[in-house]
């Protein structure tokens, strides 16, 4: 709800990985290539700043850098041959 967002409320989202990547291409405009590359770790929060205009400001997750770099290798490491 964008009202919410105005209003400079803090909103959450829990969703699967695909659903999380589409919401991700369209608050950082990246291309359809790029997106192919981004690996969302699960369980690791993602945090979006937005401007006054909803526009993304900054976005960052939370936790402790090697370990999210860690958890986004295992995403794109899903479903390789061993």
């Amino acid at each position: 709800d964008q009202t919410k967002l105005k209003q400079h409320k803090k909103i959450i989202i829990a969703a699967h990985g695909n659903s999380l990547r589409a919401i991700y291409k369209h608050l950082t405009g990246c291309s359809e290539q790029e997106i192919l590359k981004i690996n969302i770790p699960t369980g690791i929060p993602l945090v979006f700043e937005l401007n006054n205009d909803l526009s993304t400001h900054k976005f960052y997750y939370l936790g402790d850098p090697d370990e999210i770099k860690k958890m986004q290798e295992k995403v794109a490491n899903q479903g390789k041959s061993q």
